[in-house]
């Protein structure tokens, strides 16, 4: 079987390789069995979704696993697999605009996506299992249309051995067991991309961190317990003062996961953040971590980037959250990190465009650094109340949307009593680095 020509493309400039042309998905309903020993991972997927234009023809993206059955509104579909990508003849064409549904039965032995960056997706523990999808690795546990800009809502089920416990971006609905299993069901209403889906399992404590003025929980192995409360106790301070700077936190819950295995980085996701233990001592010494991934439930999470060029958008705002963090906690002021950030980077190579820094360079340290001096930039040349006002602004009117840089640069625009394209144009746009702040 021949794919239809684009049809195993999406319209993303850096990865047009992962997500698809011809359709829209506005839910998910995955139910999974996993066994931790064996690392075995059995799924059926129902997607949901609306054609774009008329489709003979479709893909999904899915890495590893292999799919037994395909049915296209109830109906047995034809399918192949070839690379990471599962083609997909429905045995009647799909009107444009017509509603359809893709159910997807699957299995195997789930392993990270390799690339650029390299191993992403599911991951073995040492004793349990962790996802992290950013930017290629929700393909490693079910099939999807991974495209940032894609996004839907979600229900995941999922049967594991009873002694693990799961968490997965959603809101827990039930939780059942039988026998040696128990069995998770979460929910996740609000629009979000296949890379900020995560499940994560092991042997964790739960606590309840805080719940006002969101409900925050966490999960850890139990022998961190004493240093997490401790490196993490400031995380309901900051969820106030983030509120209070970029406007109401945009989900129902943030959840915490510290792994019993070390992590390069933490993980990103919808409603939850993952950790290594690493970065747990017990001393504060990533506190900046913990902030950052907070900032990103309003900047990447609630506002997704349309393509991964305006990742600036992610990571800047990000970064500046920890800059401002560190100012409201009676730290160094953002102008000293700004400072310091803008001397590190003068030593640097003249070599990147931060609004477009080019696939290879989607996460250099200059596309957070200068995103956030970018930031800095702009609160001084608006003043507190109109820079505020404008993050607020932001948030409210693109909650759980797709952004670009263009329309930050026009929303900017009206808070602004003197035009902003030279700032833009030399934060943004010019690799040599501006003069100081």
């Amino acid at each position: 079987m021949n794919p239809t020509p684009g049809a195993d493309r999406s319209t993303d400039s850096y990865l047009p390789e992962h997500g698809n042309g011809g359709y829209q998905v506005w839910l998910y309903d995955l139910d999974l069995k996993y066994r931790v020993g064996p690392n075995h991972l059995t799924g059926r997927a129902t997607i949901e979704a609306v054609a774009d234009h008329a489709l003979s023809q479709f893909s999904l993206d899915l890495a590893g696993l292999r799919a037994a059955r395909v049915r296209v509104d109830g109906r047995p579909a034809r399918f192949s697999q070839r690379l990471h990508k599962l083609y997909v003849t429905p045995d009647t064409a799909i009107d444009a605009d017509q509603e359809f549904t893709v159910e997807v039965r699957y299995a195997g032995t789930p392993r990270p996506v390799g690339g650029t960056w390299g191993d992403i997706g599911w991951d073995e523990l040492t004793d349990g299992a962790l996802v992290a999808s950013q930017p290629v690795g929700a393909p490693s546990w079910f099939p999807c249309n991974d495209h940032l800009a894609d996004k839907a809502a979600y229900r995941i089920t999922i049967t594991t051995d009873t002694p693990y416990t799961v968490l997965a971006t959603g809101q827990l609905a039930a939780r059942s067991r039988s026998g040696s299993t128990t069995t998770w069901v979460f929910e996740r209403p609000e629009p979000t991309p296949s890379y900020l889906m995560g499940i994560q399992i092991g042997r964790y404590a739960e606590i309840e961190l805080a719940a006002d003025p969101v409900v925050q929980r966490a999960a850890f192995p139990p022998r961190l317990r004493t240093a997490f409360l401790h490196d993490f106790g400031r995380q309901p301070e900051m969820m106030r003062v983030l509120k209070r700077l970029f406007g109401p936190y945009p989900f129902g819950e943030y959840v915490v996961v510290v792994t019993g295995d070390d992590l390069d980085d933490p993980i990103e996701a919808q409603g939850m953040s993952v950790f290594g233990a690493n970065h747990v001592d017990g001393r504060r010494t990533h506190e900046r971590l913990v902030v950052h991934e907070l900032a990103h439930q309003w900047f990447g999470n609630s506002l997704t980037i349309a393509d991964w060029r305006h990742i600036w958008l992610n990571e800047g705002f990000a970064t500046y959250a920890e800059w401002l963090w560190s100012e409201e906690s009676g730290g160094a002021t953002a102008q000293d990190h700004a400072r310091i950030w803008h001397t590190r980077l003068s030593r640097s190579p003249a070599d990147i465009v931060v609004a477009d820094p080019g696939v290879a360079r989607m996460f250099d340290e200059r596309v957070y650094k200068r995103g956030a001096l970018t930031l800095h930039a702009l609160r001084e040349r608006l003043g507190d109340p109109d820079f505020f006002s404008l993050l607020q602004a932001w948030t409210a009117q693109y909650r759980h949307a797709t952004v670009t840089t263009q329309q930050f640069v026009s929303l900017a625009a009206v808070y602004a009593r003197q035009p902003l394209d030279d700032l833009f144009t030399d934060w943004l746009h010019t690799p040599q680095l501006p003069p100081p702040l």
